[in-house]
């Protein structure tokens, strides 16, 4: 039998978030910590090698959190029939200056909701983990009278 939980390189974890939009990020704003969910891109840089996470935000709390704190964590998740995957990342974010903001352009980065998100926040990630899971969910399997 195949062990329940398999454990994913860098390589594997960066390619799954190149293929989802969707996380959840954790952040510090003053003493509480906070977790919101965020549509994001990877930027990458071929010639450096470099990646990193985009997201777009307006002014408030998440930004403000980030500006006060870049210490961050991220995490996507999925579930598809019996296996589960998750990508966990640590990094530093920063909200990208006047001058740099154009890289958002060239990663498909959109607000999924109408509003006017000016701010592109970077994270740069110093830690990744991921891993699949093999789900028993016995409790689906249970025959009900």
């Amino acid at each position: 039998m195949d062990e329940p939980i398999t454990r994913m390189d860098t390589e594997e974890c960066w390619e799954f978030l190149r293929t989802h939009e969707l996380g959840r990020l954790a952040h510090h704003l003053a003493d509480e910590v906070h977790i919101t969910p965020i549509n994001y891109a990877v930027d990458h840089d071929p010639a450096t090698g470099r990646r990193s996470l985009l997201f777009r935000t307006a002014e408030g709390s998440k930004l403000l959190g980030v500006v006060m704190n870049p210490d961050v964590a991220f995490e996507v998740d999925e579930i598809v029939g019996d296996q589960a995957t998750s990508i966990v990342m640590r990094g530093r974010a920063r909200k990208l200056e006047e001058d740099e903001e154009h890289r958002a352009e060239n990663v498909p980065l959109r607000p999924w909701v109408s509003t006017e998100k000016w701010n592109v926040v970077e994270i740069d990630v110093t830690e990744i983990n991921g891993r699949r899971f093999e789900l028993s969910r016995p409790w689906q399997h249970m025959l009900t009278d």
